[in-house]
């Protein structure tokens, strides 16, 4: 019985979604740097430290990890191990900064997933997190040399930032975080799992001290990769917790939810009363015609009266049918005025909403995001170009699939490890996109699921984009409970689409 719930248990944890946590998504971009002296084939010296990608094929660390390669670079050999995956890469240097203890490596093959840097203001007494391959933990778990150059998850530990420090005119920054030796070249991270600084050296213990450990601070960093030409994503924006942000956009979304449903009513309110108006004005009208006709009519019964006193019968019959159907026409125009009970209200009410809501995004628009609704871990703040249909087509190529207001795509890409819900609400113009960065087995995963999806560009088909919304449906069932990342747009209209569209 036991072994049975044991069993359902481990079943019931593999059906729970991957935790979608920053510090562990900044993790599958940190990379063990070994290097290995040969001489005479024979291995003859060997060290290892940490490292990070800042691009898909290249990795900081520190220069003093790579001494043995500096100096002796025709006998050594640099091998970067991902933190997932199947095998090591090989890597050559492209830049070394010993003043600041940089460097930076190429990888020969492979791709690796870039981290962010933070760039804001450091507040002292922030929590932090040091990420990389301790040589101590290596000691106590590694069984051969071959475990070395093993893809694992880098090690994780905790601590505080205590302020910045110049060591020898390099800014560097003073944290708690343990860090050991191996540590070297890792990140030092936020809480949203961004770079501060390059982890490098430690305080030593001595006496009962409390050690201390030091990283370079991002200016440094930033200042070497400049120097050596390496682009690389950073941001300004304040950490702020996904539940938080969640939290604090419901509520927002709440009172935008109020104050629209506020205008729809009195909007609503204002159109039926201008049919009512309407209604009103076509009855005086259809009544003030419908006397006239009647003074028509009589006028001409009187003349044909006249007529007959004068002997002139066929004159007077013509004139009296011409007064009978005046008389008819008067009869029929008072009695179809129309009525009140004639308007419906409801109708009246959807016309209205339909009108003020249907197209007002059709077409080209500028997106523009806003970041007291937003957390930006990774993704720059650039406004977003946005075509919209009223079918669900965007940028004329990419179908999303309508649930009730909200018209959604999830996109699988086979070049990243991050998932992206993009929602756009065309009643209010809001578009939301939700970064999941996940593992390779997460991705492996939702890729199989994105494969089944048959519609691949836009369509005007209802029934395909039902089956599409399904689809979908069961791609974000897989999801975490919670993204890493949550971009809200507004959007601006900048009129109709300009020539034809691009399909694909």
């Amino acid at each position: 019985m036991t072994r049975f719930l044991l069993a359902l248990l481990a079943l019931l944890a593999l059906a729970q979604p991957a935790r979608a946590d920053d510090i562990s998504a900044a993790g599958r971009g940190v990379v063990r740097v070994v290097v290995i002296m040969f001489e005479d084939g024979e291995v003859a010296d060997f060290g290892h430290g940490s490292g990070f990608a800042v691009a898909p094929n290249r990795v900081v660390t520190n220069a003093h990890v790579l001494a043995l390669a500096i100096e002796n670079p025709d006998m050594v050999t640099v091998g970067v191990v991902p933190s997932e995956g199947s095998q090591a890469y090989r890597a050559r240097i492209v830049a070394a900064d010993p003043a600041r203890d940089l460097a930076l490596l190429e990888l020969e093959e492979g791709s690796l997933v870039p981290l962010a840097f933070y760039n804001g203001r450091l507040e002292d007494g922030m929590p932090v997190a040091a990420l990389g391959y301790p040589g101590n933990v290596d000691l106590a778990t590694a069984g051969s040399a071959e475990d070395y150059i093993t893809p694992l998850p880098p090690t994780r530990s905790v601590g505080i930032f205590s302020n910045v420090r110049t060591i020898n005119g390099i800014a560097t920054l003073l944290h708690t975080a343990n860090i050991a030796r191996g540590h070297s070249g890792g990140p030092l991270l936020d809480q949203c799992g961004r770079v501060l600084g390059v982890n490098t050296l430690i305080t030593r213990n001595m006496d009962g001290d409390a050690p201390f450990a030091f990283a370079v601070a991002n200016r440094e960093v930033s200042a070497f990769l400049n120097h050596a030409a390496q682009p690389f994503q950073a941001t300004t924006a304040e950490c702020v917790s996904i539940t938080d942000r969640l939290r604090q956009d419901r509520e927002r979304s709440a009172a935008d939810a109020a104050a629209r449903a506020e205008e729809r009513e009195a909007r609503e309110r204002e159109a039926v009363e201008r049919a009512l108006a309407r209604v009103d004005e076509a009855r005086e009208t259809r009544l003030a015609v419908a006397v006239l006709l009647l003074v028509l009519s009589l006028l001409a019964f009187g003349g044909a009266g006249i007529l007959t006193i004068k002997n002139r019968s066929r004159p007077a019959i013509i004139l009296a049918m011409v007064g009978l159907l005046l008389l008819i026409a008067a009869i029929a125009t008072f009695f179809t005025r129309p009525s009140r009970e004639d308007v419906d209200p409801e109708a009246v009410r959807d016309s209205a909403t339909a009108q003020a809501q249907g197209g007002g995004f059709v077409g080209r628009n500028l997106c523009t995001l806003v970041p007291e609704r937003s957390r930006v871990t990774v993704s720059s703040d650039e406004t977003v170009p946005l075509q919209w249909s009223e079918t669900g087509c965007v940028n004329g190529r990419t179908q999303y699939a309508r649930n009730g207001d909200v018209w959604t795509r999830i996109l699988v890409p086979e070049d990243e490890q991050a998932v992206t819900v993009a929602e756009f609400r065309p009643f209010t113009g809001e578009y939301v996109v939700d970064r999941y960065q996940l593992g390779a087995s997460e991705m492996a995963r939702l890729r199989e699921l994105r494969r089944e999806v048959d519609i691949k560009t836009c369509t005007a088909d209802p029934e395909a984009r039902t089956v599409l919304a399904d689809q979908l449906r069961e791609i974000g069932g897989v999801l975490p409970a919670l993204p890493n990342e949550r971009l809200v747009y507004s959007c601006r209209n900048q009129g109709p689409v300009r020539g034809k569209a691009k399909a694909g």
